[in-house]
């Protein structure tokens, strides 16, 4: 049988506790303040050590009413940083944030649970008091020692996000994670062969002609979208947010990013065809689901998911994977040979013709050095002396 737990020094008798309440019985932590109307109150530590008092019930409270407060607070452990996390996850600011975004908090989390301490706690159940600007830097250096660096950057930035949000709702006094330096992450700047993004193209056109729920369909969206994506040097997020209004007669008017300066892609017999398709996929599916066509360009969007609402970056992504998926056990390309939407724009810019002025000016970057990270050709050059 389990020894009954040790209780600290016994309570002296207090005449200003309301009579109905037995002063034997009253739980561990709870303190009777009699000034006023009178209030029952706990004591806590915060982050920063310092003591600090939470009223919890008033005067009328019952025995019964004081054991149900102080075990809700037990359980609820509001010191510990997975309740920060919960209190984050439940917030609006929290649900108002991108569906990847969210989705890579998430993630982190479920790294903070699995990693543990030392003595074999997981380091999101650890007191946001214990937690400090050490403590975080031995986590993220761990993290990056097991060769995930992105993850542990990931985590990094989701407490510097969670201890801000806590800061500014009073759950916090500092923040532990804004000085922890970043972990070294590998520069991945692959560059797909030209036969491997040509087979991938036909395997897409192939695998888009039959129904969508087929073991191996590839959305038919996706070849016409890698086509526009290489000849455009678009990002995957300004390829998705293309729209009619971007058809001009002379090209395809760029909607970049990142500060890149947008221009015109002059119109050539593959580009029209892919633009074509994208259409046709598009009319297609507004007509299936029997949805209204937006009279302005601006509002028509060029990709559109299968319910006929416009692309997202989540959707987009999703059907890339399986797109992947389905071509390597397939046979058409190797694991090694996969690559990104993203290395689609450097495979683009690298195949640019002319020099280096001329691949900024079709990349829009606005200086050499951006232009750097995606141009991977190797300049021709004269010997110095015929």
């Amino acid at each position: 049988m389990k020894p009954p737990a040790k209780r600290g020094r016994k309570r002296g008798h207090n005449p200003h506790i309301p009579s109905h309440i037995d002063q034997t019985k009253l739980p561990d932590s709870v303190y009777f303040d009699h000034r006023g109307r009178g209030n029952w109150y706990t004591l806590s530590t915060d982050e920063t050590g310092r003591r600090r008092r939470s009223n919890v019930a008033t005067h009328r409270a019952t025995l019964a009413d004081l054991h149900q407060i102080m075990q809700e607070r037990k359980n609820t452990g509001h010191h510990t940083l997975r309740w920060l996390c919960e209190q984050f996850h439940a917030s609006v600011q929290f649900k108002r944030l991108a569906v990847k975004t969210r989705k890579s908090y998430e993630y982190s989390f479920s790294v903070l649970e699995k990693t543990t301490t030392r003595l074999g706690m997981p380091f999101v159940d650890l007191e946001r008091r214990k937690i400090t600007a050490p403590v975080v830097q031995r986590l993220v250096d761990s993290l990056a020692d097991k060769g995930t660096p992105s993850t542990a950057n990931h985590v990094a930035a989701y407490l510097r996000r969670v201890y801000r949000w806590g800061i500014n709702r009073g759950h916090c006094q500092s923040n532990p994670a804004t000085t922890v330096e970043s972990a070294q992450e590998r520069k991945r700047r692959r560059l797909p062969e030209k036969l491997t993004l040509s087979r991938i193209t036909a395997f897409c056109q192939e695998r888009s002609q039959g129904r969508s729920t087929e073991t191996g369909a590839v959305a038919p969206f996706m070849w016409p979208l890698i086509e526009i994506a290489y000849l455009c040097r678009l990002r995957a997020i300004e390829v998705i947010t293309l729209t009619d209004a971007n058809a001009l007669e002379e090209g395809i008017l760029t909607n970049r990013r990142k500060g890149s300066r947008d221009n015109v892609v002059r119109w050539s017999p593959r580009l029209r065809a892919a633009w074509d398709a994208a259409v046709a996929v598009r009319n297609a599916r507004w007509e299936k689901r029997g949805r209204a066509v937006p009279l302005s360009a601006e509002y028509r969007p060029l990709f559109v998911a299968q319910g006929g609402d416009a692309l997202t970056r989540y959707g987009l992504d999703s059907a890339w994977f399986r797109m992947m998926k389905a071509a390597v056990e397939s046979g058409v390309i190797t694991a090694e040979e996969k690559f990104g939407l993203h290395d689609l724009k450097r495979r683009g810019i690298t195949d640019t013709q002319g020099n280096r002025h001329d691949k900024q000016e079709a990349s829009g970057h606005r200086s050499a050095r951006m232009l750097d990270v995606y141009d991977l050709s190797i300049p021709k050059v004269d010997p110095s002396a015929i």
